[in-house]
């Protein structure tokens, strides 16, 4: 273990059956929320490009930062409310908003390049960060609560379902205490892994209890992506796309809209230049809020760390990483994407700020997003599991963003406001 405290710091690089453990957790970490977004904007069946982007999207990034800064991107929830205008005019909305969302983050890098960051730390001083930090985890950790009272989300009773949330509690205390037992080096390293594979043996339990004795509200996971992968709605097998299958990617949806003439998503009209003002003015008030979140992300990871990553390798390339990532994210998956906080958590948690585990959980991402079947089975993960395992996540984000408040002297009536005003 180092200064730091970190058990394996930026540059170290695990052994490769270690590694590929990490990596898998690091997916894993982040996996919920990333499939979660196409799922709300009524594209569902594109959730193996969500991932295939997140993969994308993180090798820009850590080529952009010179591989200093350990932190995956997945997709942005930032961009949901903009995301629903964009679906509008198709997937060829979709790339053109996730364009001007990055372009912003290019704008703001290139001004930092030429006049550099003394007017960031002004305008967002510890006083607004550490708030702004704290109040990311508080709310992300309510949407987890929501999760954890909930199974699989197709399945009969998934609201307000206290088997779930038994289940969910299993998961939750399972990386607690992995994570703060001193005997199991290894343990520490992989608690989400652990927690998530002890919330989902229970939840299957509960599960064969409630088909055996066909009681629904016992019913917590769904295993239909499963059967839904090997065999069609005749019981016939599938063939070779039950075990591989590209991910209908925003890039080859947009082609088929400009050949064909028409949107390929249901009730969307061909972009026009109306729909780009309207596209425009979604995304890009938009990223500049996120433009704080990327600098809070920073701040809070560099904290963790050890290493202040806005001056190394420099916030106008965590800024192009993050930009123009989450353009290729878009274009080679489906959202635009953004630093995860549930990233800089589990960093946080096991103590591996290991840039070589970020780098093979996004070419994991991309390999996982053609493999059916374990995409299938990923989907079968019911959201109380997860919501456990996020509630760690979370909470860590806000404890990272309360402890940025101990330079600070709230005795003073300016500070005080700033702190109590930051909502």
């Amino acid at each position: 273990m180092n200064n730091n405290g970190l058990v394996y710091d930026v540059q170290d690089k695990p052994k490769l059956p270690r590694l590929l453990v990490f990596a898998m957790q690091q997916v894993l970490a982040v996996m919920a929320a990333t499939i979660l977004v196409p799922t709300i904007i009524g594209l569902p069946m594109q959730i193996p490009a969500a991932l295939l982007g997140a993969g994308v999207g993180t090798i820009v990034y850590l080529l952009f930062t010179r591989f200093k800064s350990p932190v995956f991107l997945g997709s942005s929830f930032a961009f949901l409310g903009s995301l629903g205008t964009a679906v509008a005019y198709g997937y060829l909305g979709i790339i053109v908003g996730s364009i001007f969302a990055g372009l912003v983050y290019v704008g703001i890098a290139v001004v930092i390049h030429f006049a550099g960051t003394g007017w960031v730390s002004k305008l967002m001083p510890p006083v607004i960060i550490g708030p702004t930090v704290a109040l990311i985890g508080l709310s992300l950790a309510g949407n987890a609560m929501a999760d954890i009272v909930e199974a699989s989300a197709s399945v009969k009773n998934a609201s307000y379902n206290l088997v779930g949330l038994v289940c969910g509690l299993v998961a939750f205390f399972t990386i607690v205490i992995c994570s703060t037992q001193k005997k199991v080096k290894m343990a520490k390293l992989i608690p989400f892994i652990i927690g998530i594979g002890a919330g989902y043996a229970v939840a299957a339990i509960f599960t064969l209890i409630g088909k055996l004795a066909e009681v629904d509200y016992l019913m917590i996971i769904n295993f239909a992506p499963l059967k839904d992968n090997f065999v069609d709605a005749a019981g016939n097998f599938k063939g070779i796309t039950a075990i591989v299958n590209y991910p209908d990617f925003a890039l080859i949806e947009a082609v088929k809209e400009l050949t064909e003439g028409k949107a390929q998503i249901a009730g969307a009209q061909m972009l026009n230049w109306g729909g780009l003002a309207e596209i425009a003015i979604a995304f890009i008030p938009v990223a500049l809020v996120v433009f704080a979140e990327h600098i809070a992300d920073h701040k809070n990871l560099s904290s963790i760390i050890g290493k202040d990553l806005i001056t190394d390798p420099g916030l106008e390339r965590t800024l192009l990483g993050d930009g123009v990532g989450s353009i290729a994210g878009t274009i080679f998956g489906i959202c635009p994407n953004t630093t995860y906080g549930e990233s800089v958590g589990c960093v946080a948690i096991t103590k591996n700020a290991s840039i070589t585990t970020i780098f093979t959980a996004a070419i994991m991402c991309i390999v996982l997003s053609f493999i059916s079947p374990l995409m299938a089975l990923l989907r079968t993960i019911p959201n109380c599991v997860m919501g456990g395992v996020c509630l760690t996540l979370y909470g860590f984000i806000a404890v990272s963003g309360l402890k940025m408040f101990k330079d600070l002297d709230l005795s003073e009536n300016k500070n005080l406001f700033v702190v109590s005003e930051t909502r």
